[in-house]
């Protein structure tokens, strides 16, 4: 598939993302049916409901490729995917919830067992991000198409964000070697998304959630010129058994 496939297919997908969007702030407004699944996860209404629309379009347009998604059971059981969809329709469901505003939807194409396009957005802030390709990874503000290669850091400190308040040492370890000075929690996919666009530096995790919750954040942030491995500094590839994920070190590119 090349540049130009991608890019079509991106754009045909964000006006579905807006009105995934506002059903989720719509259903959340006027208030919530909540369940707790099998494996002690909550999930709501609005991420069933977000889950339908974003899959029934992607499914239109691009009918043969296989989607994964964080609230379906088709296709979790397959070994062997190389190119097929990875979607979580509310990444951070507890602070979606609980009515805070990091909660995401997020949809990536995988290529060759690699993020190709990544959309996200962030409904209760306001932001979306998508990619499709290396160097055209972009935020849509006010209708306008910026890209994330060209915003630069207005700032000297090296900042981090992480998922807890309470790093453990190897975390704390890697920040001091790369020189962080300052951490803030966030959840959801949208540590990847302020660190692609310079607003932060710096996310460690250890192994921990599964590939839908990175792979669209994943595409944004590479494709913005930051880059993305395991402790090992080896690459991040998709369809691993049971869709799980490594270790991550994700880096903008101020630091590399």
């Amino acid at each position: 598939m090349n540049i130009e496939e991608t890019k079509k297919i991106t754009l045909s997908l964000i006006d579905t993302f807006n009105k995934a969007s506002q059903v989720a702030l719509d259903l959340r407004k006027v208030g919530l049916i909540k369940e707790i699944k099998s494996d002690n996860t909550p999930v709501s209404n609005g991420d069933i409901e977000v889950n339908k629309i974003l899959t029934n379009k992607i499914q239109e347009i691009t009918p043969n490729i296989p989607i994964v998604s964080e609230e379906s059971v088709n296709h979790k059981g397959d070994s062997n995917l190389t190119n097929f969809w990875l979607i979580d329709p509310i990444d951070g469901t507890k602070d979606y919830i609980n009515n805070r505003d990091e909660f995401t939807l997020n949809a990536a194409l995988i290529l060759d067992k690699k993020p190709a396009i990544g959309i996200i957005t962030v409904p209760a802030k306001e932001r979306i991000f998508y990619s499709y390709g290396m160097s055209n990874s972009y935020e849509l503000i006010d209708g306008h198409e910026i890209s994330l290669i060209d915003k630069k850091k207005d700032y000297e400190e090296l900042t981090a964000v992480s998922y807890s308040n309470e790093l453990k040492p190897e975390i704390l370890e890697i920040h001091k070697k790369n020189k962080i000075t300052s951490c803030q929690k966030m959840k959801s996919s949208l540590k990847f998304c302020v660190i692609a666009a310079g607003e932060f530096d710096m996310y460690v995790a250890e192994p921990r959630a599964c590939e839908w919750d990175i792979a669209a954040g994943h595409a944004i942030l590479d494709h913005a010129g930051g880059k993305i491995t395991d402790f090992n500094g080896d690459e991040i590839l998709y369809g691993k058994p049971e869709f799980k994920n490594p270790s991550l070190i994700l880096k903008n590119k101020n630091i590399l």
